[in-house]
């Protein structure tokens, strides 16, 4: 049995983690969070620790080091997104393998710094990127694979999660600590867009805003029209009020969709992980740079061929040169 702990309990992905935790059958023995609405955690443990000052916490994971039996072997972060790094070379120094939501971090450059610590410590840092385990991506990824090495396919990317006035209220909706919409949401797509299709080629950039963004991708193996969004408007009719996310990649016209089979996907990246097969810095390189590509990138007016379908009748925002919308 392996003994977690997690930072940033409160959060809205931290239950998952918890039950992933619990399902493994191992330990969650400390939480932390500036908030204390989480009476969740009696569902896991019942002696877990609970800090909401991170100092105090840090304190206590010390403790618990200097104990051999008691110390930490994995932290745990889901806290907001400017503070992962912060957090996750707080792990590496307490001696811990550390498990962090995406995005790991901003840049490439501080994944840079990460990986030097990990030198440093001899511990890892390991992301969770979920959609690699989902049994759709898994079987366009096994057509594509064993498909003549010179065709480009069409592709439309289409991922639309509806999120409610708390989201623009919450840290979620500031740019400097989310890292906006694209980092927030988009990273694990162009993550499997890369994993599926091979090499990048071109990034373009149509639109982007604090509550959706779309542009074009062009992979070794593909042509990709891409269009996210938080804004329920833009789910399909028939979805409207009926389903909250809408989560599709159209493949030649085929369609891949992928709104469920979300739920236990965070347990089986844990049992990856514990088996020694998790997803560490190389792993999620790729698609932090694209991240950050887009953020900074100057918009474009679209090609017709190259417009996602969902864009038409929009105009691009302007974009300062930090990559927030203006």
């Amino acid at each position: 049995m392996k003994r977690f702990a997690l930072v940033g309990a409160a959060g809205y992905i931290a239950p998952r983690h918890m039950q992933a935790i619990k399902t493994t059958g191992n330990a969650l023995v400390a939480a932390y969070d500036i908030n204390d609405s989480v009476g969740i955690i009696d569902s896991i443990s019942t002696n877990c620790a609970f800090f909401t000052e991170f100092e105090r916490f840090l304190e206590h994971a010390w403790r618990l080091r200097r104990r051999s039996s008691h110390a930490l072997d994995y932290l745990v972060v889901c806290s907001p997104n400017h503070l992962h790094s912060a957090h996750i070379v707080a792990g590496l120094y307490l001696g811990c393998e550390v498990i962090c939501e995406k995005p790991l971090v901003p840049t490439p450059d501080s994944l840079d710094e990460l990986a030097d610590v990990e030198r440093e410590v001899g511990r890892r840092v390991f992301s969770i990127m979920q959609l690699r385990h989902h049994p759709a991506i898994h079987e366009l990824r096994d057509r594509v694979h064993a498909g003549p090495t010179v065709t480009k396919y069409d592709v439309d990317l289409t991922y639309i999660t509806s999120r409610g006035p708390w989201y623009m209220a919450s840290w979620k909706g500031d740019p400097r600590r989310s890292f906006g919409v694209v980092a927030d949401i988009g990273v694990h797509f162009f993550d499997i867009l890369h994993l599926v299709f091979g090499r990048l080629e071109r990034i373009t950039v149509h639109y982007i805003d604090d509550y959706k963004a779309a542009g074009y991708l062009e992979y070794q193996h593909a042509r990709v029209r891409w269009f996210l969004s938080i804004d329920a408007g833009d789910l399909p009719a028939s979805l409207q009020g009926r389903q909250p996310s809408y989560r599709a990649i159209s493949c030649n016209g085929e369609l891949f969709e992928f709104s469920s089979g979300f739920t236990d996907l965070h347990t089986v990246s844990y049992r990856e992980i514990l088996s020694g097969r998790g997803f560490g810095i190389d792993d999620v390189r790729h698609s932090l740079e694209v991240v950050h590509a887009i953020r900074t990138a100057e918009l474009e007016t679209p090609d017709e061929r190259e417009r996602h379908p969902l864009l038409r009748g929009r105009q691009g925002s302007l974009k300062s040169a930090g990559g927030e919308a203006t």
